[in-house]
């Protein structure tokens, strides 16, 4: 019989669950946390992962997805075949993770989380066949943010290495990338790191663009914007034909004498 589990984080329940199973799995109405400790520990897990078939709220799939960091691990996982991703549609009042011979209801209580295991052989078999047609019948969820690993080899290859690392070290420091408050989102955080660099406009929102983080014209508003209040710099560089490009340069001494892990929590200061 199947053991219950009792772990002191959600992260931990979800690897001891990893690690005891195999094949793969429904998760049906995950909450915020488990789906972002799916993400997380999915993104840094050691072994053979179990597919993750996900079948949740769209507006809470949203939401969580709105992290940038949450994001494009998840785009990484389901490039790979390990995650996806489908709206919910209709009820379920429970988080349940279900496998072909295995039933979990995850209970999260303040300081422990517990997957409670179900027993009955039958009921197991039926849950796993109900919710596996529902996940077939569910309409994808649209994640429009890039695989990680594509945005930080394209931007080694498109814009240059040292690029790439501090973009790399900004967002190792960083809890979240929304840019609402929380965080800085990943067009600000790649605009940082392109002045810090004394890249060309030009060139980071055409890259930005061809990756998939935003539009042109979402680059040059928040270039705008961080010129405005006083983050970021420019100065006109004249090409053969047409008009002169603009090199992006910070535009403060705090963020010129700050390393590439301290340029966020610095620009999220004067931010706020």
């Amino acid at each position: 019989m199947t053991a219950n589990l009792l772990e002191g984080s959600m992260n931990d329940l979800l690897r001891s669950l990893f690690d005891r199973s195999t094949g793969e799995f429904v998760v049906v109405n995950p909450t915020e946390s488990v789906i972002e400790s799916l993400v997380d520990i999915g993104s840094g897990y050691e072994g053979d992962l179990p597919t993750l078939h996900v079948l949740a709220d769209d507006r809470l799939l949203k939401d969580v997805m709105d992290d940038f960091l949450v994001a494009a691990d998840a785009a990484d996982l389901i490039d790979a075949g390990h995650v996806t991703l489908r709206e919910l549609v209709g009820d379920a009042d429970n988080t349940l993770v279900v496998g072909e011979d295995e039933l979990y209801a995850i209970v999260d209580a303040d300081e422990h989380v517990a997957a409670l295991a179900a027993d009955d052989d039958a009921f197991i078999a039926d849950a796993y066949e109900t919710y596996r047609r529902r996940w077939e019948d569910a309409p994808e969820f649209n994640l429009r943010t890039p695989a990680l690993s594509r945005i930080r080899a394209t931007l080694d290859e498109d814009i240059g290495e040292d690029v790439r690392a501090d973009f790399d070290s900004v967002l190792a420091s960083l809890e979240t990338a929304r840019g609402d408050g929380e965080g800085l989102d990943e067009v600000t955080i790649s605009l940082l790191v392109a002045a810090k660099n004394d890249v060309l406009l030009y060139d980071i929102s055409k890259w930005g663009e061809d990756v998939g983080i935003a539009s042109k014209a979402t680059f040059s508003r928040t270039k705008t914007r961080l010129e405005d209040l006083g983050l970021i710099d420019t100065e006109k560089v004249p090409i053969d034909v047409g008009r002169p490009r603009l090199r992006l340069k910070l535009g403060d001494d705090r963020l010129r004498a700050a390393d590439g892990d301290e340029l966020a929590s610095v620009a999220y200061r004067m931010l706020n």
